[in-house]
């Protein structure tokens, strides 16, 4: 009698390994992340945001001409409605406790009442779509950061770019060159992603023939989850506690890492589901960062400091490697950006990835539904 094995069936749960679609607009694998052709590090190092921006949204690599073209439009688009800055006093006010993502989400959805072209699904309706949203985020973001802060919130700078006008607009302060450029490396590296869980979620509204508005909402919605968007704000709280318990106790982070391995705990910018030997976007990131807290002193580069010990550790105790989130956390705080605006940045960068794949999804669309493996209860009678 021979005997027979059986092999563990792959889990597949969250369509871990399975392809659900085509794009032209990323690649993401082990060795590379290239946007329409061009590898992350490559633009990271020679291209700005605006030009990451046109190359997502208008499909190619943009002329002189064609670059100033996009930033003029742009531009024009920043200023937000007198009714949408009266409701993010209010929630501001009356509901500071209000995540930003939320105060986001819900500035998109008002925009979406005064688009003159929020129903029209074209293809050029949709790419001006694309670019006032581009545009009106930055001030969203910052008119709510203000009004928390309770200073008055200031109008779009026309002559910063994406980046540092988004700066200014939480700060209501110019950025430095250094800043600036931090900022437009971090906003490239966030651009796209494939069908990470946002876009996918972007493709599969925009797969009911529904409107990008709607889209971008449910995009947003699902990046605001820790386990995705999030995951920046959790790894910068996480290094906060690191810090503070151990100043307390004197214990060492080798001694608060083991104990948290023992006790199961979730330590959050390390890992990715496709990236097993690293995400390339990580590295890029922190070397950025450290010239910042370089510049500041001690006080800021003890968080990187800590941050390379703890991913030490990681790599020799867990083998596993950290993501891009992780020195965006570090970056972001030593930069004086406060948490909970760190997702709301990387909706401020991704918005370019979003409605690329909502203009690619429209374009060539079927439905997206996937079947489910059913396994509830037997069938029964209702009377038996």
């Amino acid at each position: 009698m021979t005997a027979t094995t059986t092999s563990k069936a792959p889990d597949t749960r969250g369509l871990a390994g399975q392809t659900v679609g085509e794009t032209s607009i990323c690649s993401v694998n082990q060795t590379q992340l290239i946007y329409r052709g061009y590898e992350i590090a490559d633009l990271a190092e020679h291209a700005s945001f605006e030009e990451v921006a046109f190359l997502l949204l208008e499909g190619h690599k943009p002329s002189a001409e064609e670059l100033g073209r996009f930033k003029r439009e742009v531009e024009a688009e920043r200023a937000i409605p007198d009714g949408l800055k009266t409701l993010l006093r209010e929630l501001a006010t009356k509901a500071p406790k209000t995540h930003p993502m939320s105060v986001l989400r819900t500035g998109i959805s008002y925009l979406s009442h005064f688009d003159p072209e929020t129903e029209d699904n074209a293809p050029a309706a949709e790419l001006r779509k694309s670019k006032r949203l581009l545009a009106k985020i930055p001030t969203i973001i910052g008119y709510g950061q203000m009004t928390l802060d309770g200073k008055t919130p200031v109008e779009p700078d026309p002559s910063l770019g994406h980046a540092a006008n988004l700066l200014w607009c939480m700060t209501g302060k110019e950025p430095s060159e250094l800043d600036a450029r931090v900022m437009d490396v971090s906003l490239i590296l966030y651009a796209e992603h494939d069908f990470n869980a946002s876009t996918f979620a972007c493709r599969v509204i925009a797969s009911t023939e529904s409107d990008m508005h709607s889209a971008v909402c449910g995009g947003i919605g699902a990046l605001k989850g820790p386990l995705h968007g999030g995951a920046n704000e959790m790894a910068m709280q996480m290094l906060k506690d690191i810090d503070r318990d151990t100043a307390r106790s004197g214990e060492s982070v080798e001694a608060w890492m083991t104990k948290a391995f023992a006790e199961k705990r979730k330590l959050m910018g390390f890992g990715h589901r496709v990236y097993k030997n690293g995400d390339h976007r990580a590295g890029i990131l922190r070397s950025w960062g450290l010239k910042i807290a370089e510049k500041q002193g001690p006080q800021a580069k003890k968080w990187f400091d800590l941050g390379d010990t703890v991913q030490a550790i990681m790599l020799r105790d867990k083998k596993i490697h950290p993501n891009v989130d992780f020195p965006c956390g570090m970056t972001y705080f030593v930069m004086g950006i406060p948490v909970p605006q760190y997702t709301p940045i990387f909706v401020a960068s991704r918005i370019t990835g979003w409605c690329a794949h909502i203009m690619e999804q429209h374009a060539n669309n079927r439905i997206i539904r996937p079947l489910a493996e059913y396994a509830g209860p037997a069938l029964s009678s209702w009377n038996a």
